[in-house]
Formats: structure tokens, C-alpha cells, sequence
């Protein structure tokens, strides 16, 4: 793989202003990506943009759930590089288990609240597939198309609802839509990886697994505990997933799913 594997390349990075979205926007950059940071923040992702060391780079707001906000996005993409060669649907709904994040979330399935559920859907799922339906005719005219979809763990495994106990009691849930919207999710690409085969866009699926981010010293602890190599992941050991999974390097790869979890999923 070349230092710059992805010279010149347009790629569209919902959720750029998040956490993951902001490293994930600086090693695009240093590849040699023209980043486009789309997020419903666009003073949050005017900062990432101004902040990159690589290619020059695009702030754009947008609302994921909102086809027109979507469409709006892709035309002003247009308008400034002439083309879109790649989109990662990175933005979600991910409740945090942290008090830095005030994520104290109580529901249990039982009681799993349905305008939560619907936001969940709308965000996670509904989201993806707008920004890739709107994103289609460009990344299938650009010749080297590729669409990374960003899963969990937890879309391919169940929770495990242990990590939230403190004293053998059950303080906090993950809750029932995110696994099921990242599952959905790895459906999607499949559906898309085999509808779009023969046009040569690739369309592929990047699970994570725990990223450290200001938890509660007691829930890294035991998270660690349940990992392999024993640790959390940090924010940029993802990065180099993507740099793969974009360019030509990946160029017989479309429908799979790359796990990046320190072994989460291995036992």
C-alpha cells in the first residue's frame, strides 16, 4: 500500500465531528482524501476541517434523517470537487455508559421507551441508507466507488448486560436499537455488496469494538476484563481499517465485514 493510498480521493465521513469521526477525518486527510465532514454540528465539523494535516477538506452540515438535508449534502460535495469516490456512514446514536456523558440509560427492554427505538432507527439505519442512495449515482460514475459502513460488536453478538451491574445489581442497559440497528446495518451491506457487484462499487462493513472515552474507571475495568488483549481500544487504532478499506488495496473485498475488536468476538 502506498504512503498516500488515497490521493485526490473525495470521501464522505458522516459523523466527522464525533470522537471516532474526528480521527477517522485526520487519517483520511493524511491518506491523501479530499475528508468531507458531515455532521448535524457544522461549527463542530468546521473545527475537524480546520484542524486537518493532509488534503484540503470540506465541512457541510447535515441531518441524516432528512432526505433533503441528505441530498442538499451530496449537491454541495458535488458542486465543490466535481465527483464522490467514497462514503463512510459513520454517524449514530451510540449511548455511552460514562458519567462524563451524563449516559445513565435505565430502560430495559421491558420498558424500552418506542420514540427511542424510532430514534435509533432513523439515525443508525434510515441514515445510511439515505446517504448511500443519494451518494450512488457519483460513487457508481466515479470508477472506484467503495462505501464503508460502520457497525459494533454488539451487531453481531448480544451484549453483555454484566458490564453495567455495580454490586450485582443492574444499574444501566445497552439498549435493545443499537444492537439491532448495527446488525441491520451488516444486512445492509451485504444487500448492497451483491445489488451493486457487477458496477464495481464495493460496499463493506468495519465493526468496533469498546473505544475508552471517559468511562467510568469501573466499567474500563471490566470491559478490559472481558477483552483478550485486555484493554479498551483508542480512538485512532481504527483509522488504519478504513485506509484499507476504501482504495484499491481492498479491491476484492465487498460484503465483508472487517472485525477490529481485540478479541472481543473470538471467545
Amino acid at each position: 500500500m502506498s504512503e498516500r493510498p488515497l490521493q485526490d480521493r473525495v470521501v464522505v465521513l458522516t459523523g466527522g465531528a464525533g470522537l471516532l469521526g474526528r480521527n477517522h477525518s485526520q487519517t483520511l486527510s493524511c491518506a491523501g482524501a479530499h475528508v468531507v465532514v458531515a455532521d448535524i454540528d457544522e461549527s463542530a465539523a468546521q473545527a475537524v476541517v480546520s484542524k486537518l494535516h493532509g488534503a484540503e477538506g470540506m465541512a457541510v452540515m447535515v441531518d441524516i434523517t432528512d432526505p433533503v438535508s441528505v441530498r442538499r449534502m451530496v449537491e454541495k460535495v458535488n458542486d465543490r470537487f466535481g465527483r464522490i469516490d467514497a462514503l463512510v456512514n459513520n454517524a449514530a446514536i451510540d449511548p455511552k455508559f460514562d458519567t462524563a456523558n451524563g449516559g445513565v440509560h435505565t430502560h430495559s427492554f421491558e420498558e424500552y421507551p418506542l420514540e427511542l427505538w424510532q430514534l435509533s432507527l432513523d439515525v443508525n439505519l434510515t441514515g445510511a441508507f439515505l446517504c448511500t442512495q443519494a451518494a450512488a449515482p457519483f460513487l457508481l460514475s466515479s470508477g472506484r466507488g467503495s462505501v464503508v459502513n460502520i457497525a459494533s460488536i454488539y451487531g453481531i453478538v448480544g451484549p453483555d448486560q454484566r458490564l453495567y451491574q455495580q454490586n450485582g445489581m443492574q444499574l444501566q442497559f445497552k439498549p435493545v436499537a443499537y444492537s439491532v440497528t448495527k446488525s441491520a446495518l451488516i444486512g445492509l451491506t451485504k444487500y448492497l455488496a451483491s445489488y451493486w457487484a457487477s458496477s464495481g462499487l464495493r460496499i463493506n462493513t468495519l465493526t468496533l469494538g469498546g473505544v475508552e472515552a471517559g468511562h467510568d474507571p469501573d466499567f474500563v475495568r471490566r470491559y478490559s476484563d472481558r477483552t483478550p488483549m485486555g484493554r479498551m481500544a483508542r480512538p485512532d487504532e481504527y483509522g488504519g481499517a478504513l485506509v484499507f478499506l476504501l482504495p484499491d488495496a481492498s479491491s476484492y473485498m465487498t460484503g465483508a465485514n472487517l472485525v477490529i475488536d481485540g478479541g472481543w468476538t473470538a471467545w
